[in-house]
């Protein structure tokens, strides 16, 4: 199966695995799941640990660096169809730029997101994995 992490599922999968829903837990253990990530969530990061929101053993960029490489995730690219897909997606989205990225990823890469973001979760218009 692949996936791709949502910026909590990507932190939480690395420093606070007990924060991960049992379903998340188990199909980023399972030896055929492939892990993506978008760069959004890298940026998303940096602005925490500038903010003082999240504290890291290291700074942050080695700190992704280092833990996407030790995990093999994989970023996709942000691209010319990923960002027209984020700012025409169908309903009611939020405003939250990088949640649009994300759910743009999700839906052109056609995979589910691993996330325990409400609004993420009931947006019928992208398929989650959490609970």
């Amino acid at each position: 199966m692949k996936l791709l992490l949502d910026t909590c599922a990507f932190i939480w999968s690395i420093a606070h695995a007990e924060q991960l829903s049992a379903k998340a837990a188990a199909i980023l253990s399972a030896e055929e799941t492939v892990v993506h990530f978008s760069p959004i969530t890298c940026a998303e990061i940096a602005c925490l640990c500038e903010k003082g929101k999240l504290t890291l053993d290291t700074h942050w960029k080695t700190w992704f660096d280092r833990y996407s490489e030790m995990n093999m995730w994989t970023g996709i690219d942000i691209s010319v169809p990923i960002i027209q897909e984020a700012y025409a997606l169908p309903g009611v989205f939020h405003a939250d730029p990088a949640d649009r990225i994300i759910v743009g990823t999700a839906r052109v890469m056609q995979m589910p997101i691993v996330t325990a973001d409400r609004k993420l979760i009931q947006y019928p218009f992208v398929e989650t994995i959490w609970e």
